[in-house]
């Protein structure tokens, strides 16, 4: 299994951060975190990459039904979004949830998963438009 889901898409990185926020939103997340890895690498080694946002991203009803399963899942919490440059495409990547059962091994979580990794990937694939 795959620990990601992504799109690629030939649209400006600027114009595809901020409709990624508007998609996640619309599937019931929040950006609780950013890290601005391009800044972070220039201001803290002098390195140059590309543009690459990491997004932490919230559904708090689903956080908290994975909390409730299990209150050490906030160390794989959020849901990461990395949105960054490859060449003349934006990449679109979000951690699969299922990785959460996986590194767990708690079944429980499993109708959670599947319900955020549903909402990541209707999130992604409603930006192809």
């Amino acid at each position: 299994m795959e620990y990601w889901t992504a799109i690629r898409l030939r649209k400006p990185f600027a114009d595809t951060v901020e409709r990624v926020r508007e998609a996640l939103q619309e599937q019931g997340f929040g950006v609780l975190t950013e890290i601005d890895v391009q800044a972070t690498l220039r201001e803290k080694l002098g390195e140059e990459t590309e543009d690459y946002l990491i997004l932490g991203a919230c559904n708090p009803p689903l956080a908290h039904q994975a909390l409730e399963v299990d209150r050490r899942i906030g160390l794989l919490l959020p849901c990461n979004v990395v949105v960054r440059r490859d060449e003349d495409e934006t990449v679109v990547e979000a951690l699969e949830p299922q990785v959460m059962v996986d590194v767990t091994g708690k079944a429980d979580l499993a109708p959670v998963a599947a319900e955020a990794g549903r909402r990541l990937r209707a999130a992604l694939e409603g930006m192809r438009s």
